[in-house]
């Protein structure tokens, strides 16, 4: 069942796709400029720009192309569409990177978000602040993540310094009282298959995914909830791919949904040992139109994000012996901050889980 693949990007994402792939007999091609690409450990590397016409010509030999991030430059898009399919459709890329966009489509499908305002200008601060509840988070419009490209505003004077400090199109986005944040995937493939991951607890510090947990600690019925809206989102969209999504569950667990990703996310790692296929086996899976099954664990697991030092490096060795702990490195060059890898942990129950979690954190210095 020899296929081939070709990515978008070559960070851990897509070095994860690329070992995902090699079981199923999938070669992958990456496009991406770097020559330190972690990818290139794992897939062919076209170490070019994303608008290299020669490159995106040699991407578009592939049976199908994928995307492991979501600024891609539309001109390499437009180039392949057509000549290849890409999967998910680019329309979808289009209403996922574009904050405002993206809301605007959930809201059009009966999905509620946090109350927002798309801002231009500072002439708009008090109006936005009030519409938005007196307290909010300043984005960038696109290209922001792990917390960058954002502010937290109580005031209309913080409000217009926030908005000069990033000096581009930005959406004011309401602070809702959440209980949890929690994220599911959902995948499709051009059959109309669909599948879904687990309802997965996420805890962030200063906009980075620290740590996720499976299960969650929310009910059955908000699980199904999260499964209904991600449903929705596929079919009305016609998702070829897998698709993330990120939510603030509210008291009596209310969903709103916070962001989507048209790929594999940080918050799914744990699948990669929690039994069962991974999300990067599904996303593949998805794209190239094979048999779809659920990617929910089939065992409580944990993921514990391990991010660049400015001091001692991490005790690798102590690591290793930890019971139930699987080490995942992405082979980049330490950064202080920077994410480098992932530790999954497993046990028979979620206290254990949580439990070898805090040691994990214990050992990177971060719990």
């Amino acid at each position: 069942m020899k296929r081939t693949v070709g990515i978008l990007g070559g960070g851990q994402l897509a070095q994860m796709l690329a070992l995902a792939g090699v079981p199923l007999g999938v070669q992958t091609q990456i496009l991406e400029p770097s020559h330190q690409a972690p990818a290139r450990l794992a897939a062919l590397h076209l170490a070019a720009d994303y608008t290299d016409q020669e490159a995106l010509e040699t991407l578009a030999q592939c049976d199908v192309v994928t995307l492991e991030f979501e600024n891609v430059p539309v001109q390499a898009l437009t180039y392949l569409n057509g000549q290849v399919p890409v999967r998910p459709a680019p329309e979808i890329l289009e209403r996922s990177r574009h904050r405002v966009r993206e809301k605007q489509a959930l809201q059009a499908l009966g999905l509620e978000t946090a109350p927002f305002w798309p801002l231009h200008d500072v002439q708009q601060a008090e109006e936005a602040l009030l519409a938005v509840g007196g307290e909010g988070i300043l984005k960038t419009a696109e290209l922001g993540y792990d917390g960058k490209g954002q502010h937290r505003v109580r005031s209309a004077g913080e409000l217009r310094q926030a908005l000069a400090d990033l000096n581009a199109e930005c959406v004011l986005e309401g602070v809702v009282p959440f209980v949890r944040e929690v994220s599911l995937a959902v995948a499709r493939n051009p059959a109309g298959e669909l599948a879904f991951g687990g309802l997965i607890e996420n805890e962030h510090q200063g906009g980075i995914l620290r740590r996720s947990v499976f299960p969650a600690a929310s009910s059955a019925d908000t699980a199904r909830r999260a499964r209904e809206m991600a449903a929705t989102a596929a079919q009305a969209w016609q998702l070829e791919g897998l698709l993330t999504f990120e939510f603030f569950e509210l008291e009596g667990g209310k969903l709103l949904v916070n962001e989507i990703a048209p790929r594999v996310h940080n918050s799914g790692h744990l699948t990669q040992n929690g039994g069962g296929i991974s999300q990067f086996e599904a996303q593949l899976r998805a794209v190239l139109d094979l048999p779809l099954q659920d990617f929910a664990p089939l065992r409580p697991c944990a993921m514990v994000n391990l991010l660049g030092w400015s001091a001692k490096a991490p005790d690798w060795q102590a690591l290793l012996r930890e019971e139930g702990a699987h080490l995942h490195l992405y082979h980049k060059d330490n950064v202080p901050g920077r994410k480098l890898g992932h530790v999954n942990v497993v046990g028979d129950t979620r206290e254990l889980v949580l439990q070898r979690a805090a040691r994990i954190e214990a050992l990177l210095g971060t719990e």
